[in-house]
Parts: C-alpha cells; structure tokens; sequence
C-alpha cells in the first residue's frame, strides 16, 4: 500500500499524505453489521467533562466485528476488503457459506476471494483462526484471546502481531507486540498472521483539520496558560515549572509517576515490557 505525498498547494498539503490503496473495495458497509455510533465527546452522562481536548468528530458508522471467530469449521469467502474508520486496520467481510456474514480484521496476505476457516482443522495461513494449542512454535498471529471464549484482545490495530513462542502444560509463551512475555490459556483462540495496512504509522496528517475529524481538538501546554488553569502557568516570559517534578492541572504528579495498580493477571507475565 503506497503513501502518497501532495503538492504543497496550500498550507495544509504542503506535508499531507495519504494511504493509496487500490485493493480496496468502495461500497457501502454491509448494512446488518453496522450500528449507531454515539459519542460523548468527553463528558459523562451527568454533563461533566471527563475527557479534556476531544470533541465528536466526523459522523461514523459502527462496523460489528466478529473478535471471536467462533464459526468452527465453517468455511467463508472474503467478499471485499474495506476500510473501517473506527481503527487503524482494514477489515474484510466474509460470507459463510450457511449464509452468515461477518467482519474480520484484515490480516497482510489477504485477498478478495480467498477463504478462511476457523477450528482445528484450518491450514496454517493468513485468516484462518485456531486455538494456541494448534498452532506450531513461532506462528506469527493476531487478535489473540486473553481469556478463551472472550474474544481476541491483543494485537488488534494496523501493523502489529504477536508470536507464539512455547508451550508448556496448559499455557503457552506468547510475545505481545510490546515486548512483554506472557502466559495464555492454550484454549485461547488467535488469528494468522499480522495484521494489514501497516504503513498507517507513517502518514503525515498535515493540518489540524484531519485531527478534528478523528475527534481530538487542540491540546495547550500548560505553561502557557494562567496560573488560575494550570498549576505550570503563570511568570515573565518563559518559566521553568517551578515545582519538583510536572503535575496534572489538577495538581496530580504526571510525567514518569507509575499509575498502574496490582492486577491478578499480573502472575501471567514472564518478562515485562518495560526493562
């Protein structure tokens, strides 16, 4: 998938690019597996603002996609491949051939007219979805469970992958696109191969306007501001923080403060991915 780099025509083309992708199909998304898409912009259901520098964006419709992948032997088509502008990675719609449609994640490798089948008995290529324990050492996979039977939670957004590394007893070794070691369950299911659309990382937006269709407004430092908005602001000119390390405009520290709590999945980490 090309990037493709505009003309400095205007002031917001002069570093815009775009994805070209050809292989995309430009319909309309199939209608029974959409939904309304609602948007709290960041204020709750009592009217607070809750997420500071967000704002609703361009209107979306919902794509329902299938993360469980729980059509076991069920053989289906990749009908189109299409982009989805609810995440990074492209999707595919599938057509069962009991007549069931569904959305996958795009994996790289997958085409218009290929098939995909999910359970024991499913060739070991892009699309095809099996438990860890059925899959051999070193397969590269995506949309990988942390619990079996909740539906695919890692390794989700455009360009990533996990890999198997080892099984042992009821666990297996997996790599998470972090870096981190961790034990899943062997009845866990996971998808081949990693996951499409992998040069998103390097488009240049180009102008804040494409950021307010994402639904992200501008985003002030707070050493510009008063010392009434933000405990930074405030001084002559250009002032250091002057305090021992940076706060929150709340006053809570920020910047390097480890915010993480103790979770019970925490005994499942081999190797964390933070040295």
């Amino acid at each position: 998938m090309p990037i493709k780099k505009l003309k400095p025509m205007t002031s917001g083309t002069r570093h815009m690019s775009i994805l070209v992708n050809h292989e995309l199909d430009k319909v309309r998304p199939e209608k029974s597996l959409t939904e309304p898409l609602g948007s709290s912009y960041g204020i709750d259901n009592y009217g607070h603002r809750t997420g500071r520098n967000r704002h609703k964006g361009h209107k979306r419709l919902y794509r329902v996609i299938d993360w469980k992948r729980n059509k076991i032997g069920v053989p289906a088509k990749v009908a189109t491949i299409e982009y989805d502008p609810n995440r990074t990675a492209n999707i595919a719609l599938l057509h069962y051939v009991d007549g069931e449609k569904r959305y996958i994640l795009a994996p790289n490798g997958l085409k218009k007219g290929d098939t995909v089948l999910a359970g024991d008995s499913a060739e070991i290529k892009p699309g095809n979805a099996l438990k860890l324990k059925d899959l051999p050492i070193g397969t590269v996979i995506h949309n990988v469970e942390l619990m079996p039977g909740k539906g695919g939670q890692l390794a989700r957004s455009a360009g990533t992958s996990a890999r198997l590394v080892a099984k042992e007893g009821t666990y297996c070794h997996v790599e998470l696109p972090s870096g981190e070691l961790r034990l899943l369950h062997k009845e866990c299911m996971a998808t081949i191969g990693a996951v499409g659309n992998s040069e998103h990382s390097l488009v240049s937006l180009g102008k804040a306007g494409r950021n307010r269709h994402l639904g992200k407004k501008p985003h002030v430092r707070g050493s510009v501001m008063n010392p009434v908005d933000h405990p930074h602001g405030g001084g002559e000119g250009r002032s250091p923080i002057g305090r021992k390390s940076p706060v929150t405009p709340w006053g809570k520290p920020a910047l390097g403060k480890k915010t993480r709590g103790k979770k019970l999945s925490d005994k499942f980490i081999v190797r964390k991915r933070k040295k």
